[in-house]
């Protein structure tokens, strides 16, 4: 028992800065929302659609680069420090290619929003403006990814938690500056969100590569990094690391956008109902999140040091805490939906229908938690090939066409709307939470000899 309490310790030391890291980033989507949203709703509506299409590009790259995270954990347990900056050098050469990628996407991305249905000009013209000003950070951002990933892989969380809140408040005044036309710059309106986001990412990456170069834990790493190449084998194994888990968040992303899609046409009541439960089902959600990245270090760690039951009970504590925080987040949930939903609109049939929803999310809660820590187990063992076939099998295959049947027709029942699609989610969530469950467990039946020569492969 001690062991456990133990290794929940060292795991909410881990997940506390992760979680106000990641609370700063989508503090941060919100301003933007609310700063263009001051000037008219074309400016708040074209900052939303960019988004829609700004986050599936990044946060692909974004879980290309997660494999980093456990390498370095597993180097750092196994004393192998001297071998972390050949693997940060070549993650930033991977960060490069990704984000010519990104960035060739976004400026091409006129084509898909001239396609929209009845898409007002003035609108596609903003978000078109909006995305070519944002791709310009896309190179920073997923550089300060590169960088983030070799603090918390060194169980370092503290620097990017810190670098969060710095981000935050740069960017309300940039945003001012940029959305108004300030200290001589012009009045950007919506575009002028996207050029100060872009301009945070460069100040979070000007930071963390200054924390990297400068800090005592880190000293010995920088004596190691020197210029190389790109060079293939490591480049190789990375990207077959982290393309499972980019094409799991990317799965997942595009899967609410879709639903929004099929909600859109149920009227606006629905569809704000709908938004409310989403938006603040991604607040909590930030908590699991959090302890899967603890999570996938301190197993990283374990590995890396041999200790192979250690690394087990690292998998269970982090479980077992995810499930309690998730029963008291879903409690709020239910007690509390009511000033939740007017917390964001006080129409009384959008606050109903919000509050309805939330009753639902309150129940997906358990079953993400155990499913997102459960992600973070199989990248610390490595396993990232399962994970993208359980979330692809569990959203796409079962979760989204459950609730199409549910919300859209009446084969099963009169068709129930939104809630029809998050009756879908919770069903979905609940087989991802069954699969990897099983998978963590069937990993760890497997002899010591084999658990290692995975890790270490």
């Amino acid at each position: 028992m001690q062991k456990y309490i133990s290794e929940a310790r060292s795991l909410l030391a881990l997940a506390i800065p992760v979680i106000a890291a990641q609370f700063s980033q989508t503090a941060m989507g919100v301003v933007d929302t609310i700063m263009a949203g001051d000037v008219s709703a074309t400016d708040m509506a074209a900052v939303a659609v960019g988004t829609s299409i700004w986050l599936p590009a990044i946060l692909f790259g974004q879980g290309l680069l997660m494999a980093l995270t456990p390498v370095v954990a597993q180097l750092n347990g196994a004393g192998r420090r001297n071998k972390i900056a050949h693997q940060v050098t070549q993650s930033i050469w991977l960060a490069l290619f990704i984000s010519l990628l990104v960035m060739v996407v976004l400026y091409n991305s006129h084509y898909i929003i001239e396609h929209m249905q009845n898409i007002d000009q003035k609108l596609a013209e903003i978000t078109i403006g909006y995305l070519r000003a944002i791709m310009w950070g896309a190179p920073a951002y997923l550089l300060f990814q590169v960088y983030r990933s070799q603090c918390d892989g060194l169980s370092k969380t503290k620097p990017s938690m810190v670098i969060g809140f710095v981000a935050l408040l740069v960017n309300i005044p940039v945003n001012y500056v940029m959305i108004h036309g300030k200290l001589g710059f012009p009045a950007l309106g919506g575009v002028g969100c996207g050029v100060a986001t872009a301009t945070v990412y460069w100040v979070m990456f000007v930071c963390i590569k200054f924390y990297v170069r400068s800090a005592g834990s880190q000293k010995d790493i920088l004596a190691h990094s020197k210029f190389e190449m790109p060079y293939w084998p490591t480049l190789k194994r990375l990207f077959n690391l982290g393309l499972p888990v980019a094409l799991a968040l990317f799965f997942e992303v595009t899967l609410f956008a879709v639903v929004a899609l099929l909600v859109s046409p149920l009227g606006v009541v629905s569809v704000a109902g709908h938004q409310i439960a989403l938006n603040f089902s991604s607040l909590v959600f930030v908590i699991p999140l959090a302890l899967g990245v603890a999570t996938s270090i301190r197993i990283g760690f374990k590995l890396g040091q041999k200790k192979v039951d250690d690394a087990k009970i690292a998998s269970y504590t982090s479980l077992i805490l995810g499930l309690s925080m998730a029963s008291m987040t879903a409690l709020f949930t239910v007690v509390f939906r009511h000033q939740i939903a007017l917390l964001y609109n006080d129409t009384p049939e959008v606050v109903v229908m919000a509050s309805h929803l939330m009753l639902l999310a309150a129940i997906y809660q358990c079953s993400d938690s155990i499913q997102v820590i459960g992600s973070g187990v199989l990248r610390g063992y490595k396993d990232t090939r399962s994970i993208f076939f359980i979330t692809f099998t569990s959203y796409w295959i079962i979760g989204l066409p459950v609730g199409y049947i549910l919300g859209l027709t009446d084969l099963i029942v009169p068709a129930m709307g939104p809630a029809g699609f998050w009756t879908g989610f919770i069903i979905g969530l609940t087989i991802s939470a069954i699969m990897m469950t099983w998978r963590m467990r069937w990993l760890q039946k497997q002899p010591v000899e084999v658990i290692l020569s995975r890790v270490q492969h």
